[in-house]
C-alpha cells in the first residue's frame, strides 16, 4: 500500500513538474528562512548562558533623578563591589570589568590593543575554560597578563604562551609582563569578549577615599549565595549606601553643586544585559542588541513560511480539476475517503522532505551572507542542537500538515459520479484562496514601503550635509599627544606639498559640566583642538575670532563655543561671556561662537560644544587634509613620517568621511534585510498568485470558448481573466499603503534628523506591485486567451 502511494507521489510529480518544482521552492525558500531566523533567535536567546553559575551572577546597576528627570546608569566605581560585599549578607563574591586600551610589542610592531582589566577571581565567577595555566592564581600578580588562544598565537607564533614575557606600555617605557594563562577564544554569544587580561591596579588610597563612591567607569558583577532574594538584597545594598555616602554626597553636592540625587542600586541578571535597550551590555562589553530586531525577523520568517503553505495550497488546488479522474477512479474501485486524505497527505509530505533538504542546503550557501547581514558567527552545525532538532521536527509534520490537509480534505470530497461523467466543476467564490492572496500581497507592498523608506533614509543619513568638509582629510590616531609633539608633527607634515594642513585634536567625544553666567549647571561636549580645526574642516565663525598664535592667552583663558551652547545658556551677546569650571577652579572666557556642525552621527542631536586649546589638554588624534588624487604617495608619507617622530607608537589611520558613513552600518544592514525579505516575499507571493490565475482559468474554460466563439478577442479575455487579481491587488494596496504609512512614520520618529515620507515611496510600490501581479497573472491569462475554443467546450 505505502509502496503504491510512493509511486503515485512521484509520478505526480513526474506529470506536473512546473507545479512541483514552484512549491518545492516556495517550500524550501519558506523553510530555510525559517532555520536561518532560529539560528539568530538562538544565539540572541542563549548569550552569556554558558558560564555554569549564571543563575546566580548579577551587574550592580543604579538609577539616579537629575531635574526631575531619571537617568540609568551601568556602570559603577571602585567601591560598590568590595563595600557591598563586605556589609550586604546576601553577595558571596563580586569581580569587576573595566574597558582599556594599551601599547603592546608584536615582533617589531607596536600595536595598540583593546583589553580588559579584571578582578583575580574572574576565572572563579566567569567560565573561560583555560588552555594553560592556574585559574585561581593567574590575575593575583600585578604584571601578570592573561592572552587568548588567538591573541597568543599572534604575539608567539603559538598557542603555547605560558611564562613568556610580554611588553607592555606603562608611562612612556615598555615593561615586561608575564602570560600566566591562555584561554580558549571567547564564545560568540558572549557579552564579555577579550583577548588580553591584566589584573585591575587599586591603589590602597582610592580603596579608602569615600568620593570613589560617585566616580563610575567599571562594570560591577556579583555572585549572590544560592538562597538569596535579589530584590531582599538590593534593598540591603541601597541602605547600607545611603548609610556610608550620604555624608559625602551632601559634601559634594555643597562644593559642586550637581543637582541630582543620590544613586538608587539594584541588581540587573547576567542574562538580561542582552537584550536589555535602558541596561545594555556596554563600557567593555559588547554585543548588545536589542529586541526589536528578534521580533521583526521572526514576523518576516513567519509570514514567509505562511505564504509558501498557501501557495502549496493554492497549486494544489488549482491542480484538483486535472486528478479529477484519478480522485473519481480511486473511489470507483474502492478507495475510501480516509485512505484518499492519507495518500494526498502523504505527497504533501514527500514534498515537505524535498523542500527540507533542499532548505538545508539553501541555508549553508545563503549563511555567510546572513552572518555578515545579522554581524553573527552562525554556523549550521547550531541546528544540531536537541531542543532544536525536536523543533524542526513538530515543524516539518506542522508544514505539512498546514500545507497538505486543505487540499485533502477538498479532493477526498469528490463525487466519482460527477467526476466520471464530466460534470464536476469546481464550485464556490473561493474565499480562503482569495484571502490568502490578499495577506500576501499586504505583506509583500508593506516590505517594499519598508525597504524604500530605509533606503531614503540611509541615503538622507550619508549625504545630509554635516556643518564641515570631511572629504581628503585622513585621522590619525596618536593617544596622549602633547602640543610640543603635536606641533613638531604637524611642521614635519606640511613639509610635504600634497599636505594642505593638519589640526590635532582630542576627538572631541568627552562630556563635563561648568557653570554660566545665570549659576546654572550646563553639560556639554568638551574638544581641545589647535587653531588649524575649524579652518581645515571649513567650519564657519559666525560671531568673535578663532585662536590664534597671535593671544597667548588663548591657551589658558579663552574657550569657543557653539550655537547650542549659546541657546542652552541664554546668551544674547556670548562673546565676552564667562564658563565656570568650578571642578577645576578656573574660569573662561567666550572669544568666538562657530555655526552647529554635526559632531556625532545624525542619529543624535546636535548638542553643546565647547572648544579650548589648553596647553595642558592632550590631544588623541590628528586630521590631516591631504590633496584631492594624492591619498597613495601622502599616506606613505605621513605614516613615514609616524614611525620617524613616534617610533614607539602604534600607527593607524581612517579617512573621516569613512568614519562618518560607519554610523549608519545598522540602516545599511536593514536595508539590505529589508530588500531580501521583499524580494523573497515578492517572489512568493507571485507564485501564489500564478496558483489563483491557473485555478480561475480551470474553471473558466467552458466560459472562455463560449466568448471566444461569439467573437471576444484575445484582450478581452485577458482582461476578464485578469480583472478579478487585479481587485485583489487593490484590496491588498488598501491595507497596506497606510499602515505602512503608519510604520514608517513611526520608525522615522526615532531619528532626530529625518527624511519626510515621499509620495512616490507609495506611488512605486503600488506601481511595482500591480506590475507585478499583472506579469504573473497574464503567462496564464494569455494562455488561456489563445486556446482553441472548439477544445474549451468538448469539455462537457
Amino acid at each position: 500500500m505505502l509502496k503504491n502511494y510512493f509511486k503515485a507521489a512521484l509520478r505526480n510529480l513526474r506529470h506536473n513538474k512546473i507545479n512541483s518544482f514552484i512549491n518545492i521552492a516556495g517550500l524550501s525558500l519558506g523553510l530555510a528562512s525559517a532555520m536561518l531566523i532560529i539560528l539568530y533567535l538562538k544565539d540572541e536567546v542563549s548569550f552569556d548562558r554558558f558560564h555554569r553559575n549564571v543563575a546566580g551572577i548579577y551587574r550592580i546597576v543604579s538609577t539616579e533623578k537629575y531635574k526631575g528627570t531619571e537617568y540609568k546608569n551601568t556602570n559603577t566605581g571602585l567601591l560598590q563591589g568590595p563595600r557591598f560585599m563586605q556589609n550586604v549578607p546576601g553577595i558571596k563574591s563580586f569581580v569587576r570589568v573595566q574597558s582599556g586600551v594599551e601599547d603592546i610589542k608584536q615582533g617589531t610592531e607596536v600595536l595598540s590593543q583593546d583589553l580588559l582589566y579584571v578582578d583575580s577571581n574572574f576565572f572563579s565567577v566567569f567560565t573561560f575554560p583555560l588552555i594553560e595555566g592556574d585559574a585561581k592564581n593567574c590575575l593575583k600578580q600585578p604584571h601578570s597578563i592573561v592572552l587568548s588562544e588567538d591573541a597568543a598565537k599572534k604575539q608567539f607564533g603559538t598557542a603555547g604562551a605560558l611564562g613568556k614575557m610580554v611588553q607592555v606600555k606603562e608611562n612612556g617605557a615598555f615593561v615586561a609582563y608575564k602570560v600566566t594563562a591562555v584561554t580558549k577564544d571567547c564564545p560568540q554569544n558572549s557579552s564579555i569578549q577579550f583577548k588580553t587580561l591584566l589584573p585591575i591596579d587599586e591603589p590602597e588610597a582610592d580603596a579608602k577615599n569615600n568620593d570613589n563612591w560617585f566616580s563610575f567607569f567599571l562594570n560591577t558583577f556579583v555572585v549572590l549565595n544560592p538562597n538569596a532574594n535579589p530584590q531582599t538584597v538590593s534593598g540591603q545594598m541601597q541602605r547600607f549606601y545611603i548609610k556610608d555616602a550620604s555624608q559625602t554626597f551632601k559634601e559634594l553636592e555643597a562644593k559642586y553643586g550637581s543637582g541630582g540625587t543620590m544613586d538608587n542600586y539594584f541588581l540587573q541578571p547576567f542574562t538580561d544585559m542582552h537584550l536589555n535597550t535602558e541596561l545594555s551590555a556596554q563600557n567593555g562589553l559588547v554585543n548588545g542588541s536589542n529586541p526589536m530586531y528578534s521580533y521583526i525577523l521572526s514576523g518576516i520568517a513567519l509570514f514567509i513560511l505562511l505564504i509558501a503553505c498557501i501557495n502549496f495550497i493554492n497549486l494544489t488546488v488549482a491542480r484538483s480539476v486535472r486528478r479529477a479522474k484519478e480522485i473519481g477512479i480511486r473511489k470507483v474501485v474502492g478507495s475510501g475517503r480516509k485512505q484518499l486524505i492519507f495518500q494526498l497527505l502523504g505527497e504533501s509530505y514527500l514534498l515537505c522532505t524535498i523542500a527540507f533538504l533542499f532548505a538545508i542546503l539553501l541555508a549553508q550557501l545563503i549563511l555567510p551572507v546572513f552572518n555578515d547581514l545579522s554581524n553573527k558567527q552562525l554556523s549550521i552545525s547550531y541546528l544540531l542542537d536537541a531542543k532544536l532538532v525536536a523543533g524542526y521536527i513538530i515543524l516539518f509534520m506542522l508544514t505539512g500538515l498546514l500545507a497538505g490537509a486543505y487540499p485533502a480534505l477538498v479532493l477526498s470530497g469528490y463525487k466519482p459520479v460527477e467526476i466520471l461523467y464530466n460534470r464536476f466543476n469546481l464550485k464556490g467564490k473561493n474565499y480562503l484562496q482569495k484571502s490568502l492572496v490578499v495577506l500576501q500581497f499586504t505583506l509583500a507592498s508593506f516590505l517594499i514601503i519598508a525597504t524604500l523608506t530605509i533606503y531614503v533614509q540611509f541615503n538622507f543619513l550619508t549625504k545630509t550635509n554635516l556643518g564641515y568638509d570631511d572629504n581628503n582629510v585622513v585621522d590619525v590616531s596618536n593617544y596622549n599627544l602633547n602640543h610640543d609633539k603635536a606641533a613638531a608633527f604637524k611642521a614635519e607634515l606640511l613639509r610635504n606639498p600634497n599636505i594642505v594642513d593638519a589640526a590635532p585634536n582630542d576627538v572631541g567625544r568627552g562630556w563635563t559640566v561648568a557653570r554660566v553666567a545665570n549659576d546654572s549647571n550646563i553639560s556639554f561636549n568638551y574638544a581641545t583642538i589647535d587653531e588649524s580645526y575649524f579652518h581645515e574642516l571649513a567650519i564657519p565663525i559666525l560671531q568673535g575670532r578663532n585662536f590664534s598664535k597671535a593671544f597667548p592667552a588663548d591657551s589658558n583663558n579663552s574657550v569657543i563655543v557653539n550655537e547650542s551652547f549659546v541657546k542652552l545658556a541664554g546668551w544674547k551677546n556670548p562673546v565676552g561671556e564667562k564658563v565656570n569650571f568650578w571642578s577645576r577652579h578656573k574660569i573662561y572666557h567666550v572669544i568666538g561662537v562657530v555655526q552647529d556642525y554635526h559632531f556625532q552621527s545624525l542619529a543624535q542631536k546636535i548638542g553643546p560644544q565647547l572648544f579650548t586649546t589648553k596647553n595642558d589638554n592632550h590631544y588623541a588624534t590628528v586630521l590631516i587634509k591631504i590633496k584631492p588624487n594624492t591619498a597613495t604617495a601622502s599616506l606613505k608619507y605621513i605614516q613615514q613620517t609616524f614611525k620617524q617622530l613616534f617610533p614607539m607608537n602604534p600607527y593607524s589611520y581612517t579617512f573621516l568621511n569613512d568614519e562618518n558613513r560607519k554610523n549608519y552600518e545598522a540602516e545599511d544592514k536593514w536595508k539590505q534585510i529589508m530588500l531580501f525579505s521583499a524580494v523573497l516575499t515578492i517572489f512568493i507571493s507571485s507564485i501564489g498568485l500564478f496558483g489563483l490565475s491557473v485555478l480561475s482559468a480551470e474553471k473558466r474554460t467552458k466560459e472562455i470558448g463560449i466568448r471566444k466563439v461569439l467573437g471576444a478577442s484575445v484582450s478581452n479575455v485577458v482582461s476578464i481573466l485578469s480583472i478579478d487579481f487585479l481587485k485583489l491587488v487593490a484590496i491588498a494596496l488598501v491595507i497596506s499603503l497606510p499602515a505602512g504609512w503608519l510604520a514608517a512614520n513611526k520608525w522615522l520618529e526615532n531619528y532626530p534628523y529625518r527624511t519626510s515620507l515621499h509620495w512616490w515611496i507609495f506611488s512605486v510600490t503600488a506601481l511595482l506591485v500591480i506590475f507585478i501581479a499583472l506579469i504573473t497573472v497574464s503567462f496564464q491569462s494569455v494562455k488561456t486567451a489563445i486556446a482553441n475554443p472548439v477544445k474549451s467546450l468538448r469539455t462537457e
